[in-house]
């Protein structure tokens, strides 16, 4: 009878002596391409393409290295099926410092995903599907999550400074049109409102963008994405649309005219809406309109705490 040969062991040189012993504040692994699974609404849960970051401490000074092996594979199978929240982000965590075997205490948590959400038109039935760049960070040390959370939402911005220069123009070619006509209909205003002569300048505007971060309170357990989202293109007034129709583009720019705004302006919207948010323990934000007039863009940021 042939007996098989016993495998030969393999190397593991990172159980051998380290060199300078010190403990490490992080170690681990950035960019990791892994599927995250989120709660669908109203739906079935989803799975998108995520870039992944993880990391522990290494506490002990004369272990050589981590078990890098561990976490990758720990997280392939967490992150694909179990939704994201604050409980199962806690979960993975501590299973991030159990795998290490006593070297590590701590251990936290990068996620770069794009969240789609489907936004209704203004006026009419349609309704398109609009991508928020999101990253969620959780950091588990001594027990304690700390978690926070930053999106973007893009939105229009026109310039009040602007907006005042041209309706100074428009009613100077009124003065000049009309001059010497009296007395003046109500129809002969309209129409000469709805000509070309009826509008002499237009204000300039812009595609914005207003990146918020927040960190959230622990007494909750979802991640408010979409709330938040709500909240902050509420504020603005005038989000980016996706599919419109001529009623809808009447609309958006109706909405442009009633929301004025330097980017100083969308700065202390965006944080109003953010300060009265009870799940919120601390948040900044910077706006950025990029300028159809200059070259360069106008920029603004804030932050606060909420009690």
């Amino acid at each position: 009878m042939h007996n098989s040969p016993r495998p030969t062991p393999l190397p593991d040189v990172a159980a051998d002596a380290v060199a300078l012993a010190r403990p490490l504040d992080w170690v681990g692994m950035d960019g990791m391409a892994m599927p995250i699974r989120l709660a669908g609404e109203g739906g079935p849960d989803l799975h998108v393409p995520a870039s992944v970051d993880v990391a522990v401490d290494l506490r002990d000074a004369d272990a050589r290295g981590i078990h890098m092996s561990r976490l990758y594979l720990q997280l392939q199978q967490s992150l694909a099926n179990e939704a994201l929240s604050a409980p199962s982000l806690r979960r993975l965590l501590e299973t991030c410092i159990a795998s290490q075997q006593g070297l590590s205490t701590r251990a936290r948590l990068r996620l770069r995903y794009e969240h789609l959400l489907l936004r209704k038109a203004l006026r009419t039935d349609n309704a398109g599907w609009k991508r928020y760049p999101v990253e969620v960070e959780a950091e588990l040390r001594d027990g304690h999550l700390q978690l926070s959370m930053g999106f973007s939402v893009e939105y229009s911005s026109t310039c009040p400074a602007s907006a005042a220069l041209s309706r100074q123009v428009n009613a100077a070619r009124f003065a000049e049109d009309f001059a010497g006509l009296r007395p003046l209909s109500n129809d002969m205003v309209r129409d000469w409102l709805a000509s070309d002569r009826g509008l002499a300048a237009t204000p300039h505007a812009q595609r914005s963008r207003a990146e918020v971060r927040v960190e959230l309170k622990p007494a909750f357990d979802e991640l408010p994405l979409h709330a938040l989202v709500d909240a902050v293109e509420t504020a603005l007034g005038t989000p980016v649309q996706t599919a419109v129709k001529r009623e809808d583009e009447q609309a958006f720019a109706e909405a442009n005219a009633a929301n004025l705004m330097f980017c100083e302006d969308a700065a202390r919207r965006v944080a109003a809406a953010l300060a009265g948010d009870a799940r919120v323990a601390a948040w900044q934000a910077r706006v950025a309109h990029y300028e159809s007039l200059h070259p360069h863009d106008a920029v603004a940021s804030v932050s606060g705490r909420n009690a």
